[in-house]
């Protein structure tokens, strides 16, 4: 299964695309947390696609999984079913790199398998999960992601970090009050993403002030009148100082959009 696999792959992407890059390949840790972190050199797609079905090594289908994503061409059907094959790995780290994967080439047909990651055992998982549901828009999501932000159901903060962002671009009452509820969080990072999310649904800014919000939302009959447009969250950084040189590449920085699967019109 994964030889023909590989055949595929292999003469697919040696015929579109030569990974280039800066930093070591071999250094970069597993669990990632950008897109872009994981490039390396003159690393040819059929090396990332031997990598990626490496049956033998967990730590090759991480980083040829990881590489293969991160391409242009990284959403052709034959990745694709390399990513969901991928999501029900033994190895966890490759399953992370799957559904990060998934979430930057899928589509809503998939969020059903996104869901089920929401519910792996492994932090990292769950996190990619969470993030890859910023960028897919379904309303299959809405209750998941209501579990995923509540501290009882959920130990693993940068997950209901991650959940209350990705809520941030459903117009629904229910979802208002999920994240009121949700300010009862103990960590900070939680409480700010929360009260981003209210901000981009509602246009209002009662800070942490759960009474405040309770009732106004008692008082209001339109809750998104003053709605702002959602985008999901992105690799950004500023450049380091190498990077003004000549012939240097710039930051590998990631351009924000709203979800797939969402009415471009919504927000007009």
């Amino acid at each position: 299964m994964r030889t023909n696999a590989f055949i595929q792959i292999s003469a697919l992407a040696s015929s579109l695309f030569v990974f280039v890059g800066c930093g070591t390949f071999d250094n970069v840790p597993r669990g990632t947390t950008s897109l872009f972190e994981v490039l390396s050199p003159q690393t040819s797609p059929t090396q990332a696609a031997n990598m990626a079905t490496d049956e033998y090594s967990a730590e090759n289908r991480y980083r040829g999984t990881t590489l293969l994503s991160n391409a242009e061409f990284g959403g052709e059907g034959v990745y694709l079913e390399l990513y969901l094959t991928g999501m029900n790995d033994d190895d966890s780290g490759v399953r992370s790199a799957s559904v990060r994967a998934l979430g930057r080439h899928g589509d809503p047909e998939h969020v059903n398998l996104i869901i089920d990651a929401l519910g792996d055992d492994n932090d990292n998982v769950r996190l990619e999960a969470a993030r890859a549901l910023q960028r897919i828009h379904s309303f299959d999501a809405i209750a998941p992601l209501v579990d995923a932000i509540k501290q009882s159901n959920e130990s693993y903060v940068d997950v209901r970090a991650a959940a209350a962002d990705a809520l941030g671009q459903y117009r629904e009452n229910n979802v208002v009050l999920a994240l009121i509820g949700a300010m009862r969080d103990s960590r900070l990072v939680v409480n700010n993403r929360v009260q981003h999310s209210l901000l981009i649904l509602t246009g209002q800014n009662f800070g942490l002030d759960r009474r405040a919000w309770v009732d106004w939302y008692n008082e209001t009959e339109d809750l998104f009148v003053g709605a702002q447009p959602y985008t999901y969250p992105v690799f950004n950084r500023k450049k380091r100082l190498v990077e003004y040189l000549p012939l240097i590449p710039a930051p590998p920085n990631e351009t924000t959009s709203i979800p797939v699967g969402m009415d471009p019109m919504i927000d007009q």
